[in-house]
């Protein structure tokens, strides 16, 4: 569990475990992350073996990230959580009735 442990990696994770993205895509996909502390939990899900960087070495260097194939069978749990929050979360109470779980609204991307 330490390697998940820490503000923001299941949330990196999260995003990444969606597709492939640069660092910029990822810094605007986590409002209120600092570049800095983007930077730094990279490094470690890195180091962790949870995360894989690639660079490529084009005229302008490109940077991509992806998780690695460790962090595939998280996503099962991730699915869990946004059903769980859909259903106990915050927003689900913001919601109101029962009737608008039952015709579908949500009101959360997954």
């Amino acid at each position: 569990m330490r390697p998940l442990t820490g503000k923001w990696k299941i949330e990196i994770l999260w995003v990444l475990a969606q597709r492939t993205r640069r660092f910029g895509e990822l810094r605007r996909s986590l409002p209120g992350i600092t570049q800095h502390m983007l930077s730094l939990r990279l490094r470690e899900l890195e180091a962790d073996g949870l995360v894989t960087r690639t660079v490529y070495a084009e005229n302008v260097p490109r940077v991509e990230y992806e998780i690695s194939e460790a962090v595939h069978g998280l996503k099962p749990v991730f699915q869990a959580v946004i059903g769980w929050s859909e259903q106990y979360g915050p927003l689900a109470r913001r919601r109101g009735s029962p009737d608008q779980e039952a015709d579908g609204e949500t009101g959360i991307a997954a």
